[in-house]
C-alpha cells in the first residue's frame, strides 16, 4: 500500500516539496530512493537534511505497506517503540496490545485504538513482508 508523503508524520512541506523535486511523491517510490544507507545519505544530501530525517520518514513509509497500519496507528505504534518493518515481525500481539492499550489511555491518540485482532494482523503482515529497507 502507497501513501503520499504528505501523510507520512513528520513531512514538512519544505521537505514535501523538496521530495517533489526529486519525483518523490508517495511512499514506495521514498522506498525505493531511501532503500540502504548510502541511498538515504545521498538523498538527505539532496533534500539538504539530516540523514535522520530521511530515515524516520522512510521508516513511516515502510510501516505504510502493512494494511491498516497509518495516521494515527502508526503514531501509537511509534509510541510503543515499533519504528520499523522489521521491529514490528518481533513482536508479541498480546504485550503490544497491552502497550498500546496503556499508552492510549494516557495520550488519547484515538478513540478506537487497534484491537489484539488488529494487532496480530499486522505483525502477521510484516512477518511476511519482504525488507523493505536495509541498516
Amino acid at each position: 500500500m502507497s501513501v503520499a508523503v504528505n501523510e507520512l508524520k513528520g513531512s514538512t512541506d519544505v521537505l514535501i516539496n523538496a521530495l517533489k523535486a526529486q519525483g518523490i511523491t508517495y511512499s514506495h517510490e521514498l522506498l525505493e530512493a531511501t532503500r540502504t544507507p548510502s541511498d538515504r545519505k545521498k538523498l538527505a544530501s539532496l533534500l539538504e537534511t539530516d540523514v535522520s530525517v530521511v530515515l524516520e520518514l522512510a521508516n513511516r513509509a515502510d510501516l505504510s505497506r502493512i494494511h491498516g497500519v497509518g495516521g494515527v496507528y502508526s503514531d501509537l505504534l511509534e509510541e510503543a517503540g515499533v519504528d520499523t518493518v522489521k521491529e514490528l515481525a518481533r513482536r508479541v500481539p498480546e504485550n503490544l496490545f497491552a502497550k498500546v492499550t496503556e499508552i492510549n489511555t494516557h495520550k488519547q491518540l484515538t478513540h478506537r485504538p487497534p484491537t489484539l485482532e488488529q494487532l496480530s494482523g499486522f505483525i502477521e503482515q510484516a512477518r511476511h513482508l519482504p525488507a523493505g529497507l536495509d541498516y
